[in-house]
């Protein structure tokens, strides 16, 4: 067998996938497990021997956990000494929900619906915590999109940067971690419907308004104007093929 490249594979160095191995799942629970702890960066874990235990599992499938959890940077592995955190609580929240997201299969529209509260709560909470040097960052972002002009590539950039820098004003670290794990799943649709004509123009107007009312202090006008924003968001994506 030959790919489009013309790169050989070799049938028989493939095998059927499992689609939720015990390891995965094992994996999955102690991103949460240690995620909840608020486990600091390089803290050494329990011996395998210990984790075995408490997970109810071989020590081969916890073997492949823990391997998956280096392989993305994770966890460290020193050999005769045992296995290190590498990553804060943030990274393992946005780790565990991209996990148990790919393994959901989740329907496009459960995430922007998901999206939709926590924007909603991040316009609040950072209409009520910006100052000044934070609300030039947000206009900064917001000119950038109006100078993308017809790149969308530069105005996604910017709109992305926008939503993150709102919920990085919310000074809410769990919050920020999911509303970053959205974007980037949902980047894809997001760029798919901003080459719709006409879809530009119209959000450039719905962004203009929530960073007006951020500006202004007023939290009520903040989240109706990211209500009005995620909803069309959520009518393009809906629509998109």
């Amino acid at each position: 067998m030959t790919d489009a490249g013309g790169t050989p594979f070799v049938r028989t160095r493939f095998r059927p996938v499992e689609r939720l191995s015990a390891a995965s799942l094992v994996a999955r629970q102690l991103l949460e497990q240690l995620g909840a702890d608020q486990v600091p960066v390089g803290a050494r874990l329990p011996s395998e021997r210990d984790l075995a235990q408490m997970l109810g599992v071989g020590r081969s499938t916890l073997r492949e956990a823990i391997a998956a959890l280096e392989l993305v940077g994770l966890v460290e592995v020193r050999p005769g000494s045992g296995s290190y955190l590498r990553a804060d609580s943030t990274q393992l929240l946005a780790q565990t929900l991209q996990w148990s997201l790919a393994l959901g299969e989740p329907e496009i529209g459960d995430l922007v619906e998901v999206r939709e509260e926590l924007e909603l709560l991040a316009a609040r909470l950072a209409t009520a915590r910006a100052d000044s040097g934070q609300i030039e960052r947000l206009r900064a972002h917001v000119e950038r999109m109006h100078a993308a002009g017809n790149d969308i590539d530069a105005f996604v950039q910017a709109d992305v940067a926008f939503h993150l820098e709102i919920a990085t004003i919310a000074r809410n670290v769990v919050l920020e971690s999911l509303l970053k794990s959205l974007q980037s799943l949902l980047a894809d649709w997001f760029e798919r419907t901003l080459r719709v004509p006409g879809t530009m123009e119209a959000t450039l107007g719905e962004h203009d308004a929530v960073f007006e009312a951020i500006q202004k202090g007023d939290p009520d006008a903040a989240a109706a104007a990211m209500a009005t924003l995620m909803t069309a968001a959520d009518h393009r994506v809906r629509r998109s093929p």
